[in-house]
């Protein structure tokens, strides 16, 4: 996991639309919540995403931008968004490039871990969180972490 104080790498990926995002867009004008999930439609990235979603007022707020990231394709991405109508972009990292970039390791060999980072405005790391279970506390971590963010 990326270190606070570490630069944010800035890659382009497919959203679920199949258009290309740069992540350094989503700190462009405010903080950015970047949040890693293993696998789309599954029973804790479900509630994760939906726990996102429902904080997404909160956090548009305070003028961040929430970005979800999966190795799913374009297609599982798409259909997770549409079925649990989620408001933010959430990228597709088929060929490992923002796992990697962003030392998001696999559990075992098989499940991504859960990571959420809070990047400022200038594309450094300020908050990192690492729970694979706690689902709804990344987003309590992304909302402190913001609002912290906003007292400085």
């Amino acid at each position: 996991m990326l270190r606070p104080g570490s630069p944010a790498p800035d890659l382009t990926l497919l959203d679920q639309l199949g258009r290309p995002f740069t992540l350094s867009q989503a700190w462009q004008h405010g903080p950015a919540v970047v949040f890693f999930y293993p696998k789309a439609n599954s029973l804790v990235c479900t509630k994760e995403a939906c726990a996102f979603r429902d904080a997404y007022t909160d956090l548009r707020a305070v003028n961040a931008t929430v970005v979800g990231i999966s190795r799913d394709g374009q297609e599982a991405q798409q259909a997770f968004a549409s079925q649990w109508q989620l408001p933010f972009t959430l990228l597709c990292d088929t060929a490992d490039k923002a796992h990697q970039a962003y030392d998001v390791d696999r559990l075992l060999g098989l499940l991504s871990e859960r990571i959420t980072y809070v990047i400022d405005q200038s594309g450094v790391v300020r908050h990192a969180y690492s729970g694979l279970l706690g689902a709804q506390r990344h987003v309590q971590e992304a909302l402190d972490a913001v609002g912290a963010q906003r007292k400085v």
